[in-house]
């Protein structure tokens, strides 16, 4: 709200200028607000809160009629230009709000979500959405429909690839980081999908969550919690059932919890035909009963089924809708539409328009974000980087080598292949600067059904000093509507790797996709690993730089990799159980023909340098309430590079509170330090931690920080072993809502 307020000082400010007088004689924004507010019908009132897509018959006296409130999907500076010139020309010359979902860019397009969660890197993450937003921007919108600040913890999901990982903490950290980039771009922000959203069942898109209240409060509400804080200007209804709710119609849960609890004050819209799929759910009759419980439930705007502004003008006159209730939602539109200095601004200008995307500079962030997202599983006999001395000759083989379509990904704006440059055309480039030969044989198609290309595969790497193989998933199997049962590549391309294998030549694997993958022998055949995710427009240079030498990898998984499909959902944070596991015995967690752990464990990834961790030292050994106490947990340890190149070190503390009143997570990350390290050089990394985010919630949001000892972890990733003790003195409770404990 604090970010609101100063968009709409900021408009009332460019308003003054406009008519030539005095910012402080320009009449309040609240009371502008009203006085449009007494000036329109009913149905005027109605068409603010409607929001429609483009669509090939398109009513455009709609907008004259000022019958829509917002658009989405209208592409280019063009089409949004017509259509905020006619809403302009309606009776009260009210502008619109223009909407799309910038996942991972417009035009130029950067790493998919949960690849930038890789980076670990906060400050990243903002400047890449602050670069979005401003090309964004450029064609007319102001509304982007992300972050996603579900937290993800089943890949079979296939939304995963638009979330930030598996951890509350980082998530939440990264979502605050896009809703600060986005504003700062000159985007509105949206907070989604409240709430709950990614614990559906199986991992199937669109199926029934239910979540435990502790579990809603510890795990999914967080990040949520983070967004708001940074100025998020809207938060989306989930198109799930929580707990046998549709949450577009849950006034608990988007009024009691979200207004009154998270105090948010912001716009609430609704998903994509979610009223109208009240209908499905069985929870209204008709759409005007969908209609009445959505508006009662806090929800202010409708996404594209048009019932809000079908049916509430003759709801209020019929007595069955309060006229309040449409006035605080029309309201909250108007305020974030002075927020953005929508009534001073012009009507987009479309000439121009396209020559300020994909800029270099935006070009060049995207290249910067890919390097930082890839992760490096491993690196046998440090096969990598790429020595030119002893490698003259590489054979490029694998499917998703060339593959322009899927290195973009799903989600992409308005990101077009031709843009990308693919992993084989960055590295016929690079090799090119180094006199290394390429040879090229994909040795099967993206769907990879016939081995007819193999034998080229093959002779290709016989004749080569390194095999690159690009190998994974392609981008339909990640994104809304594409939740898999499998974690296993299409079609033949572990049969292609262990031909090429046969050819004795090092591997060096590069694995694309959306999300982890089962690996299978693949990790035996291969003796380097990269995992390049969809790195987006600029992702072939950045693979090519960093197998080459002239980037060190640094990217950390944002999620636990499997054995096997059968693991999910897996994640780090585990609570210890009364059996835990132990290898070899069968009467504890596990299963019969698997381990239990995963293949490579959250926060992990090597670098082309090795850093050790020294003791954590606990500055702030009592923690507690009152002047005797420290409020902050402060740690340090020391970090070394001990190898021969300059690297980032991405160190990671985690929490945990081995005795105390409910069983609890071993360990939670609860901080990140980023540490730039010269060969043989030692730096501290530092963390402080607010003492109630030591805590955990009970099932009414009360935060509960007990007294007791308490370790705290410092590695690399999740499995941590450097650890240190320190005591939470006092304990004390928070009410619900609170962002303070107390005692």
């Amino acid at each position: 709200m604090r970010r609101l307020a100063r968009w709409i000082i900021r408009g009332a400010a460019a308003w003054a200028v406009v008519l030539g007088a005095p910012a402080s004689a320009v009449e309040p924004v609240e009371s502008r607000i009203e006085t449009l507010l007494a000036r329109m019908t009913l149905e005027e009132k109605a068409g603010q809160l409607n929001l429609i897509s483009h669509e090939p018959i398109l009513d455009l006296d709609s907008f004259r009629r000022g019958e829509v409130g917002a658009i989405i999907n209208f592409n280019n500076a063009g089409l949004v230009a017509q259509a905020d010139r006619l809403a302009r020309a309606s009776r009260l010359g009210i502008p619109l709000l223009v909407g799309l979902d910038i996942v991972h860019g417009y035009r130029t397009i950067f790493p998919l979500p949960l690849a930038m969660a890789a980076s670990f890197d906060a400050g990243l993450v903002r400047r890449a959405a602050a670069a979005q937003a401003r090309e964004s921007a450029t064609v007319g919108l102001n509304w982007t429909f992300s972050p996603m600040a579900d937290v993800a913890r089943d890949l079979r999901w296939g939304r995963v690839v638009e979330g930030l990982g598996e951890d509350p903490w980082l998530t939440g950290r990264l979502t605050a980081a896009q809703v600060e980039g986005f504003r700062d771009g000159g985007l509105a922000s949206t907070l989604k999908h409240f709430a709950g959203y990614s614990a559906v069942l199986g991992g199937r898109d669109y199926d029934a969550t239910f979540v435990a209240p502790t579990e809603l409060h510890d795990l999914h509400l967080p990040p949520f919690r983070d967004g708001i804080r940074a100025g998020a200007d809207a938060v989306m209804t989930a198109l799930t059932a929580l707990n046998g709710l549709p949450t577009t119609a849950d006034p608990a849960l988007m009024t009691g919890l979200l207004r009154r609890q998270m105090g948010f004050s912001g716009l609430v819209v609704a998903d994509w035909q979610a009223i109208a799929s009240l209908m499905k759910h069985g929870v209204a009759r008709d759409g005007a009963e969908a209609a009445r419980k959505a508006l009662a439930a806090g929800v202010d705007m409708d996404m594209t089924s048009g019932l809000l502004f079908r049916h509430l003008p003759e709801e209020v006159r019929a007595g069955r809708v309060p006229e309040g209730a449409v006035d605080a939602a029309v309201r909250r539109v108007l305020r974030l539409k002075f927020g953005l200095g929508l009534f001073d601004r012009p009507v987009i200008d479309p000439d121009g328009a396209e020559e300020k995307l994909l800029r270099p500079e935006t070009r060049r962030l995207a290249r910067e974000a890919a390097r930082a997202s890839l992760v490096l599983l491993q690196n046998r006999e440090d096969l990598l980087p790429i020595d030119p001395a002893k490698v003259r000759r590489i054979a490029v083989v694998g499917p998703f080598a060339d593959s322009a379509w899927d290195q973009v990904g799903p989600h992409e704006g308005t990101g077009q292949e031709w843009d990308a440059v693919t992993i084989l055309a960055g590295l016929r480039e690079r090799a090119a600067a180094s006199g290394v030969a390429i040879d090229f044989a994909p040795g099967c198609s993206r769907v990879c059904h016939s081995r007819a290309g193999f034998a080229a595969a093959v002779e290709a790497a016989a004749g080569a000093d390194l095999v690159v193989a690009v190998m994974g998933e392609p981008r339909d199997r990640s994104g809304e509507g594409s939740s898999s049962a499998t974690l296993s590549w299409p079609g033949l391309q572990h049969d292609l790797l262990a031909a090429v294998a046969e050819a004795g030549k090092p591997i060096a694997l590069v694995v694309v996709g959306g999300r982890p993958t089962e690996l299978g022998d693949a990790l035996g055949q291969a003796q380097a690993v990269l995992m390049a995710w969809l790195p987006g427009t600029e992702g072939g240079p950045a693979v090519a730089e960093t197998l080459f030498g002239d980037a060190n990898p640094s990217g950390r998984l944002p999620v636990s990799w499997p054995r096997k499909v059968g693991q999910l959902p897996l994640t780090y944070d585990t609570l210890p159980g009364g059996r835990p596991h132990i290898p070899g015995s069968r009467w504890t967690m596990g299963y019969a023909d698997e381990s239990p752990l995963p293949l490579f464990s959250f926060g992990y990834g090597l670098s082309y340098t090795r850093f050790a961790y020294g003791e954590p030292e606990i500055v702030t050994p009592h923690v507690g309430v009152g002047d005797r106490y420290d409020a902050m947990l402060e740690v340090r340890a020391p970090v070394t590079n001990h190898g021969t190149r300059p690297g980032r070190a991405v160190a990671q503390l985690y929490v945990g509170q081995p005795v105390a009143s409910r069983s609890r997570p071993r360990r939670l990350l609860k901080g990140v330090a980023l540490l730039d390290l010269a060969s043989g050089e030692t730096g501290i990394a530092s963390f402080r931690v607010p003492a109630r985010d030591l805590g955990y919630h009970e099932p009414d949001g009360t935060l509960v920080v007990e007294a007791g000892t308490y370790l705290a972890h410092v590695g690399g990733d999740s499995l941590a072993t450097r650890s240190a003790g320190f005591t939470v003195e006092t304990g004390w409770r928070g009410p619900p809502g609170s962002d303070e404990a107390r005692r």
